[in-house]
């Protein structure tokens, strides 16, 4: 089919901008954990959006920002990479905020870049209507003064659907001629353990205050069906390890007589069985990795 279209875009921004809920609304499924806190994304997911004509993979990033951390520095060259393999960038912003210095940190960053760059403004249902011309002109007028010249426009609401269908044009317009990447019904390509851990942290980030949210990790250690389970009532049984930094970090991540932790394992279960489908035992435990965000070798051992 000549007239088929395929290809990548990444989404970039400051952390916070939307990117992952933007990404899920535009998948129709949840491929990408959410969390009001900073730096949630730590890899690139890949998202899939399937038309007739075309097909769209969207790669959600890491928030692009001034490190103060190993693990800041490695999240940001993730960000650098992405924009080698893509064919469209979506750089975004939030409605609700006025370009500062961070975006145009990232402006200046994709300065130069040989693709095609959409400025999107996320999270349109949060500012009036009649006040959205503003917004989009001081977007336009940061990008020019950062010599980035803006292929297209759009404010777009994950939250309640609004130009989501117009977003996915806009992209596809700037895709390349191009059979099916992957097959008709795949959303993501991510394996089902790097999911699973996902849905972990972000149970994990719930509620949390302060420096906690940088300083978690998850890794799954085992996983496999229960066995003497009836094969039309199967079980996964999930061991999984939470990692913070310090040991007042634990008592936190734990609460008063291990409350808190259990509210984190039964969000994180439901999550986890919604994804897969099947009944789930997760089996949560706490460790203490000392400063892993700046330690080369717990950093590779955690997956980054």
């Amino acid at each position: 089919m000549t007239d088929h279209r395929s290809g990548f875009a990444c989404f970039i921004g400051r952390p916070n901008a939307g990117k992952s809920t933007l990404m899920n609304a535009l998948v129709g499924s949840k491929v990408a954990i959410t969390s009001p806190k900073p730096q949630t994304t730590r890899h690139t997911i890949r998202g899939i959006v399937h038309r007739p004509e075309a097909q769209l993979i969207i790669i959600d990033t890491p928030g692009l920002h001034r490190p103060r951390t190993l693990l800041g520095e490695r999240l940001n060259d993730l960000v650098r990479s992405t924009w080698a393999e893509v064919d469209a960038i979506g750089f975004c912003i939030a409605a609700d905020e006025r370009p500062g210095p961070g975006d145009r940190y990232i402006l200046g960053e994709i300065a130069g870049l040989k693709r095609p760059i959409v400025g999107i403004v996320t999270k349109s249902d949060a500012l009036a209507h009649e006040a959205m011309p503003e917004q989009l002109m001081a977007m336009q007028s940061a990008a020019e003064s950062a010599g980035v010249e803006l292929a297209d426009i759009v404010p777009v609401s994950a939250l309640s659907g609004d130009n989501v269908g117009e977003l996915v044009d806009v992209l596809v317009s700037h895709l390349p001629a191009g059979p099916m990447l992957y097959p008709e019904g795949d959303i993501t390509d991510e394996p089902e353990e790097t999911l699973i851990s996902e849905l972990i942290r972000e149970a994990a980030l719930e509620g949390v205050r302060d420096e906690l949210p940088h300083s978690i990790a998850v890794t799954i250690n085992e996983m496999g069906l229960v066995e003497d389970r009836p094969a039309e009532s199967p079980m996964l049984r999930i061991f999984a390890e939470i990692h913070v930094e310090r040991d007042s970090q634990k008592g936190i991540m734990i609460g008063h007589r291990g409350e808190r932790l259990r509210s984190v394992g039964t969000r994180a279960r439901k999550q986890i069985e919604a994804l897969l489908g099947t009944p789930v035992y997760l089996d949560l435990h706490v460790r203490v990795a000392k400063d892993w965000q700046r330690d080369p070798k717990q950093l590779r051992r955690l997956g980054f």
